[in-house]
């Protein structure tokens, strides 16, 4: 009889550490920056509202043409995105893009001829650029900003990166 017993609990402890594993890891694939989506700015001037809607009040206004924002929520036309200084408003569809622009987050980044620390460096790219992303591969992404192009670490970017 106490065989019985002890199976069921070994099962139900099984189980019960199967679900915990579960859970865990769907929390930490909705945590990561990877899911996160980014679109940039299609005008060179751009009214951040406090709702969707253009009675709403403007809380400030962009002016830089493709600066990358991340999306947050929809409503209708309207998109409620949060820019990389955590300022959070909504902006009408039709003044987003899906260009791939990210800003540098990091000083004094070497622009590499290649995917690689051991390539020749290009420039020096400083903390608060513009980037126009090419593609990314692995660690490293190909960018283009001015007249230079070339690789940079793809942790030393806030925006589009897949």
């Amino acid at each position: 009889m106490q065989t019985p017993v002890y199976k069921i609990t070994k099962f139900s402890f099984l189980f019960f550490i199967f679900c915990i594993f579960s859970l865990s890891s769907i929390t930490i694939s909705y945590s990561s920056d990877a899911d996160k989506i980014f679109l940039s700015l299609r005008s060179k001037t751009v009214n951040l509202r406090q709702g969707p809607s253009f009675d709403y009040p403007i809380k400030l206004v962009y002016k830089k043409k493709f600066l990358p924002v991340e999306l947050i929520d929809k409503s209708g036309p309207w998109r409620k995105i949060k820019d990389i200084e955590n300022n959070v408003g909504w902006i009408h569809v039709a003044l987003l893009s899906k260009k791939k622009t990210a800003i540098t987050i990091e000083d004094n980044i070497i622009l590499n001829s290649r995917a690689s620390i051991y390539s020749e460096p290009k420039a020096i790219i400083k903390k608060g650029r513009l980037v126009f992303v090419k593609r990314c591969k692995n660690l490293w992404c190909k960018i283009q900003t001015g007249k230079f192009y070339g690789w940079i670490p793809k942790n030393t970017l806030w925006g589009k990166i897949k």
